[in-house]
């Protein structure tokens, strides 16, 4: 099966396994070996000079862009490109399930004709195909889980036992988007050791004067897991719901991680550290159980790797998901749908 994601990445073609900034979008190139190609790039030349034809892929997959979005349109469509180079042409969701709807109402006018007009639809989590499915009921909606290219990790990283890590990593800044404030409160409420955060795109210019946090500089994916690999504790109160790769990475590692339900990560890899979204409460009792009982502490890293290789790791990931773009047609079978 030929299969085309059409992104705002610039480049044409599947990275290398071992590209540094593996990042999802990048991962499910590699997964499912499917072909990046430019969407603000494609014209007939472009066509030409890649020598792409009518039907050049079974399926297409098209990231619609947060921004500038209006500027899509005539991109998409019945006569457009990607539904001439592709036999099935399908939307992944891009960000949370909302966000179109900060869009112009002619721009969301426009993505849910877009979307009625699909032969299918992706979406991230569970969550999200109820909403989807309440949206567009006429087409097919379907899980594209996030994914970690672990074949490009077995021989560089060495998940680190128990007594080995230290410290607190938050899954994201201060801001409204990533809710790293909740999960500052709650990580200062046991002496864990020191708490630190990652930069993002979103951190505000006075978060550096907060006491009693670091922030990493921002670092490629690569770099990301191995320093991440140091860490004890993963928390992650984001209301701001989407690809979930911060409880993924969390529990390749085996790093016990607290966050919302809402994500299909969180919720299957650490099912004992899952709270509804707000419950700040439970989030603190689960911190305060994994600081201080150590059998406890041992039992969720288990079973966080355990689970990441049921349901998440690389392999599992290109089992099910070439079933999945294969019977698009067909209502999920039972087994898939204890999965997806």
């Amino acid at each position: 099966m030929k299969i085309a994601f059409f992104t705002e990445n610039p480049f044409y073609g599947t990275p290398n396994k071992g590209h540094k900034n593996m990042r999802t979008d990048m991962a499910w190139l590699v997964g499912l070996d499917a072909v990046n190609v430019p969407i603000h790039h494609l014209s007939d030349q472009f066509c030409e000079e890649q020598d792409l034809k009518e039907n050049s892929f079974d399926i297409g997959i098209v990231i619609i862009p947060k921004t500038h979005v209006s500027k899509i349109w005539k991109r998409l469509g019945e006569d457009s490109l990607i539904n001439k180079l592709c036999s099935k042409v399908g939307y992944m969701q891009e960000g949370p399930n909302w966000y179109w709807q900060n869009w112009s109402a002619i721009d969301q006018i426009n993505y849910i004709n877009t979307l009625t007009d699909a032969d299918f639809i992706l979406c991230h989590n569970e969550e999200d195909q109820v909403y989807y499915t309440g949206l567009i009921p006429d087409v097919p909606i379907r899980i594209l889980p996030s994914l970690m290219v672990d074949s490009a990790l077995e021989y560089i990283i060495n998940p680190l036992s128990p007594e080995e890590r230290s410290n607190i990593i938050l899954g994201g800044t201060f801001c409204s988007w990533y809710g790293g404030m909740d999960s500052f409160v709650v990580a200062s409420s046991v002496d864990g050791g020191d708490i630190y955060a990652p930069s993002m795109g979103r951190k505000g210019d006075d978060e550096a004067l907060v006491q009693g946090i670091e922030f990493l500089p921002y670092l490629e994916w690569l770099n990301w897991i191995k320093t991440l690999n140091n860490f004890k504790y993963g928390i992650h109160l984001m209301r701001t719901y989407a690809a979930g790769t911060f409880a993924l990475n969390c529990a390749y590692l085996g790093i016990p991680c607290i966050g919302y339900e809402s994500l299909d990560t969180q919720r299957k890899c650490h099912p004992n550290l899952t709270v509804k979204e707000g419950d700040l409460s439970t989030a603190r009792l689960f911190l305060n159980k994994l600081n201080s009982d150590p059998g406890f502490y041992r039992e969720q890293s288990a079973i966080a790797k355990e689970n990441y290789n049921t349901y998440f790791s690389e392999k599992v990931f290109r089992k099910k998901m070439k079933y999945v773009l294969k019977n698009l047609d067909h209502s999920p079978s039972d087994y898939m749908l204890d999965y997806f």
